[in-house]
């Protein structure tokens, strides 16, 4: 009796993997932009996010959200973030409205600015995988990475300086 509730256990617990390998190479998992997202997928995503970032976002900012700093930030965002998350007062680009998971529109609604400028930082120094959002780590120095993060942390109290050169056109 025990043997055979031991043999049932393990070949329960083999299935598992079993099943989601077939899910997978079933072509069964969601993986169209336009797909339902998978059992989960949200939840696991963000608590390993959250968790990483408990564990690596800095605490300190190195610079001050002087109107200098939040200009370049402005110039460096319209350059390199602006397509995916937009512009105050634009609607959507065609690359933001096809990605999965949609991208947030960071002057459109709260944005980021209830989040620390370390956690900024982190997104965007890193990126973060299968959002579609890329690191920069290796292309923008950290001042730059820092003026990013204070301009959408300060993205709903900006200078009006600031909000001009984000709304008009170069």
């Amino acid at each position: 009796m025990k043997l055979g509730f031991v043999i049932g256990l393990i070949i329960g617990i083999l299935l598992i993997p079993v099943g989601i390998t077939l899910y997978f190479v079933g072509g069964y998992a969601p993986v169209a932009t336009s797909a339902a997202p998978m059992p989960f997928e949200k939840t696991l995503a963000n608590t390993a996010l959250q968790a990483r970032l408990k564990k690596e976002m800095p605490k300190n900012v190195p610079i001050e959200p002087t109107e200098v700093n939040l200009m370049a930030g402005a110039a460096l965002y319209k350059e390199n973030c602006a397509v995916c998350h937009g512009l105050p007062g634009e609607s959507k680009t065609a690359i933001a409205a096809g990605m999965f998971p949609p991208p947030p529109q960071l002057f459109h609604g709260k944005g980021v600015t209830d989040d620390e400028p370390g956690e900024t930082y982190w997104k965007v120094a890193n990126g973060i995988r299968l959002t579609g959002m890329p690191g920069f780590r290796g292309t923008l120095k950290d001042d730059q990475l820092w003026q990013l993060s204070l301009l959408l942390a300060k993205a709903d109290a900006l200078p009006e300086s600031v909000t001009n050169a984000l709304t008009h056109k170069n």
